[in-house]
């Protein structure tokens, strides 16, 4: 079909390279309940293969298809299938379990697995694992091409990318019922590299940046609003790569033209202080990139009802007031404040004046200054010319692709934050 949600996946490691992100590290493995089950006991051994520690859980439905004695011999750990297992939880608690991993795989990741995890519930082991991990989850999915192409699972799949859950295919093939077409579970050493590449250490491998990006909306009446012409490009561009340096990324974004880039977690608002608060929910963070045009104004008074123009012409009176300082507030917060605060100055007139301005009475780290005069084109298109400022001086860029910017962006607070 056209219009098929199209699989993703990562691209192949080398062996040796494999082995080395994977020594040492260790796998949450939660095993789904589809005949593409059996292919975990090829995941568990060319995990392990590689030096990795894989602490299985099974679903009920998983153990119609694999039992528990073959994986946990396999794994040559215990298998954790029951919620409400007291021994299980005096041992080791479910919270615990979920989060003392490096990575989170679910494999096959069924309808169903996928349909609890984009609306949140948790009902058994699995689903509750899933939803209280703070590490990063890829899943394998395995179903029928109709229920992979079935607008629920669709709804569910984009939820997940949304949030930044890692995908490993599914691939197009026959299924186990006869049918062909996408929805065939990749193969085991498939999932196996890509659990190798999501482990992979990257320079902001484990840490967490939260970005924020886009336009804000402040309401006037229930029809009419005050806004600016971001268009988001920038800082959905500099949030994608971030996630390939390895970072774990917080996206809050307003209402922007162009889409959040894969990989992250998408936090959507449309006003300054929905974003303040996002902002606050978020922390801790290591680094903080604020590249949002956020409307520093909004009106005082906002009405409910829209407002009509009278028969003699009177103009209606907007009183406004100040929005929260988001960028200030985290710069100045003390306890808690990220290593690295990073703000933005869009001017169209003396631009490093301003900038070096709004560093000092901002408290952050850097400004990233660029010029938004109409004749420039940067407002909404494609490319970028800044100036990072800081303690220690004006770096001025070529103008380059908003991407390039957002590279060598990233490729700097990296090298901060090692240091």
């Amino acid at each position: 079909m056209a219009d098929t949600i199209p699989p993703m996946s990562f691209s192949p490691m080398s062996s040796d390279a494999a082995a080395q992100s994977l020594s040492g590290k260790r796998i949450l493995l939660v095993i789904g309940g589809g005949a593409a089950a059996f292919k975990s006991h090829d995941v568990i051994r060319f995990l392990r293969e590689r030096g990795a520690r894989v602490v299985p859980v099974l679903t009920r439905a998983a153990e119609e298809f694999v039992t528990p004695l073959t994986v946990s011999v396999l794994a040559g750990n215990k298998v954790y299938r029951d919620l409400f297992d007291l021994t299980e939880e005096a041992e080791m608690g479910h919270i615990e379990l979920s989060r003392d991993a490096d990575l989170v795989v679910v494999a096959p990741a069924t309808a169903d697995l996928i349909a609890k995890m984009a609306a949140g519930l948790a009902n058994d082991l699995a689903s509750t694992l899933l939803m209280a991990t703070d590490k990063r989850v890829l899943i394998a999915p395995a179903m029928n091409v109709r229920m992979w192409e079935h607008p629920a699972t669709r709804r569910n799949v984009a939820t997940l990318r949304k949030d930044g859950v890692l995908f490993a295919g599914p691939v197009e093939g026959k299924m186990a019922c006869g049918e062909f077409g996408f929805g065939r579970m990749v193969e085991a050493l498939d999932i196996v590299d890509s659990i190798a590449a999501a482990l992979a250490a990257g320079p902001l491998s484990g840490q967490h940046i939260l970005v924020t990006s886009g336009p804000t909306h402040e309401p006037i009446d229930p029809v009419r609003y005050i806004a600016n012409r971001s268009s988001g490009a920038q800082g959905s561009a500099i949030a994608r790569a971030l996630v390939a340096l390895g970072a774990r990324v917080t996206f809050v974004t307003g209402p922007a033209q162009v889409p959040p880039p894969d990989g992250v977690q998408v936090v959507r608002v449309q006003t300054a202080r929905q974003m303040q608060e996002a902002v606050t929910q978020a922390l801790p963070a290591d680094a903080a990139v604020f590249a949002a045009a956020v409307a520093d104004w909004r009106v005082a008074r906002e009405v409910t009802s829209k407002i009509k123009k009278d028969a003699a012409g009177t103009l209606p009176v907007l009183e406004f007031t100040e929005n929260p300082d988001i960028l200030a507030e985290v710069a100045q917060m003390g306890a808690g404040r990220p290593a690295l605060v990073v703000g933005f100055a869009a001017e169209t007139d003396d631009v490093v004046a301003h900038a070096r301005a709004k560093l000092a009475r901002k408290g952050c780290d850097w400004i990233v200054a660029n010029d938004v005069r109409p004749e420039t084109g940067i407002m909404g298109g494609d490319e970028n010319a800044v100036t990072v400022l800081s303690a220690e001086g004006a770096d001025s860029w070529p103008r380059m692709s908003k991407d390039a910017v957002a590279r060598k962006l990233a490729a700097r607070i990296a090298q901060a934050l090692s240091t």
